[in-house]
């Protein structure tokens, strides 16, 4: 469903015929985290529990990147309480990131969504590197004790999107499925609209995601 989504945008970007890149990777410079930056990882990795060393992710996969600018879509599995953490790590004081304050909202909004989608074992444990880093999972969904390793290790690389991307020059933009768009004279959400929209709909929501980088 997430790649069906992303096959949608970019669809509403040819519409509007606007220039982008798609499947765009970031190598990731060590040496531009190295000091401040490995400070501000380990201090969210801790906030989570982690245990031993950070890791650190090798490259940054964006679905879709214009110039300068790198976009990526979060579904339901993106907004919990282990996000809600992440969110409030001094990055965000230090950076300035637009959809910030919405995210913080609908992190501590939506997370029942994120249960009926993020109890599946893969995305509940996630990789091996999740337990290793974050200990073992409850059993789904039991977010006490230890809750989700998989949810830590997913908030944890998305503060690493967030960070590094800044660091290396880049302008992250998230579009989180709950967002709402006016279309018809009535707010729609953005998940919702992707699942089967008209050449219409694709242009507005071509037009919304430019703006996005004003």
């Amino acid at each position: 469903m997430h790649h069906q989504k992303i096959d949608q945008l970019i669809k509403a970007l040819e519409e509007i015929e606007a220039p982008y890149e798609i499947d765009f990777h970031v190598p990731i410079k060590k040496s531009l985290i190295e000091g401040k930056g490995e400070g501000l990882l380990l201090e969210a990795y801790k906030e989570l529990d982690g245990e031993g060393d950070f890791p650190l992710l090798n490259q940054l996969k964006v679905d879709i990147k214009i110039g300068k600018f790198l976009f990526v879509y979060d579904d339901a599995n993106h907004f919990n309480r282990y996000r809600l953490k992440t969110l409030k790590a001094e990055v965000y004081s230090l950076f300035n990131y637009t959809w910030h304050q919405s995210y913080l909202r609908m992190c501590r909004t939506f997370e029942r969504e994120c249960l009926v989608s993020g109890s599946q074992e893969r995305i509940w444990n996630g990789p091996p590197i999740a337990s290793r880093c974050f200990g073992r999972s409850e059993e789904a969904p039991d977010l006490t004790g230890n809750g989700s390793s998989g949810w830590k290790l997913n908030a944890y690389n998305d503060l690493q999107y967030d960070l590094i991307s800044r660091l290396q020059g880049f302008k992250l933009i998230r579009i989180p499925s709950y967002e709402n768009l006016m279309i018809g004279g009535k707010l729609q959400r953005i998940d919702k609209l992707l699942l089967r929209p008209n050449a219409e709909t694709l242009r507005v929501i071509g037009s919304w995601l430019l703006r996005k980088m004003d």
